[in-house]
């Protein structure tokens, strides 16, 4: 668009919808198909009250932050995994590349006393070569991504054992990898990450206003900015003052926020920042909603293809960084069965299958779902079989309600 083309403001810019406007355009996307995260958040609240009555341990402090640290391996896979659904692509080797990272990390650290920081600079490289050669194969070969990943997830089950041998389990002794999902930060630190963080809310919802009235677009009103801030300090605010608590059920006292928290909130923050308000963002969802079209409109679609795999891998070796964090290990299995939760988490938020359409928000609220069902049927000392079951029935579930949803808005999927 030239700038002779580019739209004036006229004298209705920048004027505020009415409140009943928006409400009214939001029924009508959801009657349209577009469920967004409502499925994921009733699932949520419903799965809250069933474990609630099943179990006195649920809704405990000690409890209530574990989940957060539980679900931060998985949020990090999802959030990885939307750049590729997006593309109605899949990564099936997102779960064993991060253990391929994290394998070369610890031979780097263990074998070769390499530092820390290096070796794990080295892992994040190897994971964004992985994604970069995936991206290549499905985006310029024309391979497809079901079929690459594939290929990629067996075979890197056998490099990690190459890299640690068979059955090899490798301690990670770097303190500060451990401090990730055990340690917690300063009690007053909690309070700060919330305004720090509310604070960047608002810079951008002021800044996506005055964007948008430069260009002679309808605002949103400001009382649904100022209601959302006020939520965000509500609910922020409720959950750093369970944290802060002791949850020690020894002498010395555990408490505060886990330092996993603001680490997972910043990228996400940050990848939703790309996604919706930059233009490799907008071209991904329009390279996922209609490829020919977007490829018609001038976009490198090829470029975009290959550097939401890239994304994807690069994220998913921050999970693999949470796991070691975790359970203080490297092994030649890590990585083997997470991905599907992964997939799992991304539908269950609403991102659909099909392309072009979810939010990375909607996806981090899918692996909470999907944690709460390990969490709670954990507490409740079911078997492992149970969790699976009551896993693959929530997905048949999220995925039925997306087609369901994409029929009833009359979208057709276009190759």
């Amino acid at each position: 668009m030239t700038q002779a083309e580019t739209p004036q403001p006229s004298l209705a810019s920048g004027h505020e919808g009415s409140i009943n406007d928006i409400f009214r355009q939001y029924i009508a996307r959801l009657k349209g198909g577009e469920m967004g995260a409502v499925p994921a958040v009733l699932a949520a609240l419903t799965l809250a009250l069933i474990f609630n009555f099943a179990s006195p341990f649920f809704f405990t402090n000690i409890n209530f932050t574990n989940l957060f640290v539980q679900s931060a391996e998985l949020t990090m896979l999802a959030v990885a995994l939307v750049f590729v659904i997006l593309l109605a692509e899949i990564d099936l080797s997102a779960g064993v590349t991060a253990g391929v990272a994290m394998a070369v990390f610890i031979q780097l650290v263990r074998t070769w006393n390499v530092n820390w920081i290096l070796a794990l600079l080295a892992g994040f490289a190897v994971g964004t070569l992985i994604g970069l050669l995936i991206g290549f194969m499905v985006a310029k070969i024309g391979v497809p991504s079901f079929v690459v990943t594939l290929a990629f997830f067996l075979g890197f089950q056998g490099m990690q054992l190459v890299l640690l041998g068979e059955g090899g389990v490798y301690r990670v002794e770097v303190p500060q990898i451990l401090a990730i999902m055990n340690n917690n930060m300063p009690l007053w630190a909690g309070w700060a990450m919330l305004i720090i963080f509310a604070g960047l809310a608002a810079l951008v919802a002021i800044y996506d206003r005055s964007r948008r009235s430069s260009v002679g677009l309808v605002n949103k009103p400001f009382s649904i900015v100022i209601f959302k801030l006020v939520a965000t300090l509500l609910v922020g605010g409720f959950a750093i003052s369970i944290m802060n608590q002791n949850r020690s059920q020894g002498v010395i006292p555990i408490k505060g926020v886990p330092i996993v928290v603001p680490i997972t909130i910043s990228i996400l923050m940050i990848a939703t920042f790309i996604l919706d308000r930059t233009r490799f963002g907008r071209h991904l969802y329009a390279v996922g909603g209609n490829p020919e079209a977007a490829r018609r409109a001038g976009i490198k679609v090829v470029r975009i293809r290959i550097y939401a795999f890239v994304i994807c891998a690069f994220l998913a070796v921050v999970s693999g960084v949470f796991h070691a964090s975790r359970i203080g290990s490297v092994d030649g299995s890590a990585g083997h069965t997470i991905v599907l939760s992964g997939v799992a988490a991304a539908v269950v938020g609403g991102v659909s299958l099909f392309g072009g359409r979810g939010r990375l928000a909607h996806a981090a609220i899918g692996a909470v779902v999907i944690s709460m069902i390990d969490n709670g049927l954990g507490l409740l000392s079911m078997p492992s079989g149970i969790n699976f079951l009551v896993q693959g029935g929530v997905l048949l579930l999220a995925a039925t309600v997306d087609a369901l949803a994409r029929t009833r808005g009359g979208v057709v999927r276009r190759n």
